[in-house]
C-alpha cells in the first residue's frame, strides 16, 4: 500500500472550500483529481482553493473521475438526495468514499451502500467532521469524570441566516433532500445522541416529537423537537432538545445536563483560527476551558486515510449512519404529520 491515499473530489459543492486544502495538506492524502458536471467548475476550484497544486486531473465530468485508476478514495460532497446514487457507483468502481453527511436520505439507501461497500472491500464514513476535533473528547473525558453526574437532558442548537446564493438548499421538499433537517440537523441529532452514548455506543431514540415552519417547496426552514431517549437506569427520563433553523444568526452550539451540573461546547463548528472553548459548572464550582485550536476537517482526512492505508474501522460506523437516518426520518415523520 502507497504512504499516500490519492483521492478524488465528486462535485464543486462550496464545503471544498473546507475539504479540499484538508486533502492537500493532510501527511498522508494526495489530491490527485476533481469532477464536476459544471464545465470548467472543478479546475476554478482548484485554483480558488489550493492554486499551485499539482498533478490533479480536472474533469468536466463525474463518471470520469469514478473510473481514474489513479483514485483510490472519494470525497462526496454532492446534494444530499444524491449522495447515494453516486456512492453507489463510486463503490461498485473499487472506491473508498468519504461521504458528507447526511451519508443518505434514507435508511433504505444506507443499507444498499454498507451491503456493496461490504462486497467490494472498500471503507466508507459519514463525513461528520465535528467529531474530530479535540474539544469532543475533552467533553467526553469531563462527563466520564463523574463531574455532572448521570447524563439526563441535552441541548443542541444550529442555525445560520440564509443567504441568497445558497437558498437552493430549500427548493425542494424534505422528501428529496430539502431543508434544515437534512442541512444541520443531522448535526443537532448526530450530537443528542453522542451525548447520550452508551458503552461507546450512540443512543438511539424511542420517540420524537417536533415542530416546524415549512415554506413554500415543503422544506423546513425552522425544526424544533425533542427525543426521547427512553429511562435511565434509575428510572430517570433522559430527553434531547434540538433546535435547527435558517432564519436565525449562527450557533452551534450543545449542553450536556447531569444530575449534578452541566457541560457546554461553545462552537461545534469551530474553526482553526477559533479558541476552541468549553465551559462547565457542578457542586458549587464552574470553569471556562479555553483550548487549543484545531482544523477538524484536516483530521477528519488523516483518520479516513488511516484507516484505507492501515486497515482500520472508521470511528463513524454504518450502524451510527443507520441510527442517525432513523431518528431524522422520525423528526421528518412527526413535522409532516
Amino acid at each position: 500500500m502507497t504512504t499516500k491515499l490519492k483521492w478524488g473530489i465528486l462535485g464543486a459543492a462550496r464545503v471544498n472550500e473546507r475539504l479540499l486544502p484538508a486533502i492537500v495538506e493532510a501527511s498522508n492524502s494526495q489530491l490527485v483529481a476533481i469532477g464536476s458536471r459544471r464545465p470548467g467548475a472543478a479546475k476554478a476550484i482548484l485554483d480558488k482553493y489550493a492554486p499551485n497544486t499539482d498533478g490533479v486531473t480536472c474533469y468536466d465530468d463525474m463518471q470520469s473521475l469514478i473510473t481514474d485508476r489513479n483514485v483510490q478514495a472519494i470525497y462526496c460532497p454532492m446534494a444530499n438526495e444524491e449522495h447515494a446514487e453516486w456512492a453507489l457507483k463510486a463503490i461498485e468502481a473499487g472506491k473508498h468514499i468519504l461521504i458528507e453527511k447526511p451519508m443518505a436520505t434514507s435508511l433504505a439507501d444506507i443499507i444498499s451502500i454498507e451491503a456493496a461497500a461490504k462486497a467490494n472491500g472498500v471503507t466508507v464514513m459519514e463525513g461528520f467532521m465535528y467529531r474530530f476535533h479535540p474539544q469532543h473528547a475533552k467533553v467526553k473525558a469531563l462527563i466520564d469524570s463523574g463531574l455532572i453526574g448521570d447524563v439526563l437532558s441535552c441541548r443542541a442548537s444550529f442555525s445560520f441566516l440564509m443567504a441568497p446564493a445558497r437558498m437552493y438548499r430549500i427548493t425542494r421538499d424534505m422528501a428529496h433532500g430539502g431543508g434544515a433537517m437534512w442541512d444541520i440537523g443531522p448535526y443537532a441529532i448526530h450530537a443528542l445522541r453522542w451525548c447520550f452514548e452508551r458503552n461507546g455506543e450512540p443512543a438511539e431514540p424511542v420517540n420524537v416529537v417536533a415542530y416546524g415552519k415549512l415554506n413554500e417547496h415543503g422544506a423546513d426552514v425552522v425544526a424544533s423537537g425533542i427525543l426521547d431517549f427512553g429511562h435511565d437506569t434509575h428510572g430517570r427520563a433522559r430527553y434531547g432538545h434540538f433546535d435547527v433553523s435558517f432564519e436565525r444568526g449562527r450557533k452551534a452550539e450543545y449542553e450536556i445536563i447531569g444530575d449534578k451540573g452541566w457541560i457546554r461546547c461553545h462552537n461545534m463548528w469551530s474553526y482553526p483560527v477559533d479558541d476552541p472553548v468549553i465551559s462547565w459548572e457542578a457542586g458549587g464550582k464552574s470553569e471556562t476551558i479555553v483550548l487549543p485550536k484545531a482544523n477538524h476537517f484536516n483530521l477528519e482526512i488523516e483518520h479516513f486515510g488511516d484507516c484505507v492505508l492501515n486497515g482500520k474501522a472508521p470511528l463513524l460506523t454504518f450502524a451510527d449512519a443507520k441510527g442517525n437516518c432513523r431518528a431524522i426520518e422520525m423528526v421528518i415523520s412527526a413535522l409532516t404529520k
